[in-house]
């Protein structure tokens, strides 16, 4: 079998979490042995379960470091990975790893954070990866193809802080580029 690594990358709410359970879902009927990690960091809608902003969800293994990823993604046909932007750069050696060795890999990504600023992990697997689907969502704003991420209070868009937010709805709205507010500079 030969492996490949496989990205789903776009910004928040543009199913990147439902794409991925569903080639999972797939995997399993096509009798292949699956595993999902997700960060320990994401705990929004469920401790140990991927869950899409649409209420899709499967099992996953929860972890704080890539080294878990390489040591029960070789027992498996395919191994997912949810949110990889959360994780560091080192996980593309071990995806690549895992790819070479014939896994197939399935990653989900945010391209960018609120900033607008590319999330290096994403970006290396975007470059590493035999498959890419860049996803978009519906701007809130326009209602044009969004590919950005804004972060909002109490209806504000906010340009500055910590790079890392976990949050949902109440936090985040897809935008387009017309639409998406960046820092000035």
């Amino acid at each position: 079998m030969t492996g490949f690594l496989k990205v789903f990358t776009g910004p928040m709410f543009s199913s990147k979490s439902t794409a991925l359970i569903e080639h999972l879902r797939r995997a399993k009927i096509a009798n292949k042995t699956v595993i999902l990690f997700k960060p320990s960091i994401d705990q929004r809608y469920s401790v140990d379960e991927v869950v899409s902003h649409n209420g899709e969800k499967l099992e996953a293994v929860v972890i704080s470091t890539s080294d878990e990823i390489a040591h029960l993604g070789e027992c498996f046909d395919v191994v997912g990975v949810d949110e990889v932007q959360f994780f560091d750069t080192s996980i593309i050696n071990c995806l690549n790893n895992l790819a070479n060795n014939g896994k197939e890999v399935i990653v989900a990504g945010l391209n960018a954070d609120y900033m607008g600023n590319p999330f290096e992990t994403t970006a290396l697997a975007v470059h590493y990866a035999d498959k890419l689907a860049k996803l978009t969502s519906v701007c809130k704003k326009c209602g044009e193809d969004a590919v950005w991420t804004q972060m909002m209070h109490n209806d504000i868009e906010i340009t500055d802080g910590d790079r890392v937010q976990v949050g949902g709805l109440e936090s985040y709205e897809p935008r387009c580029r017309g639409c998406f507010v960046r820092k000035e500079s």
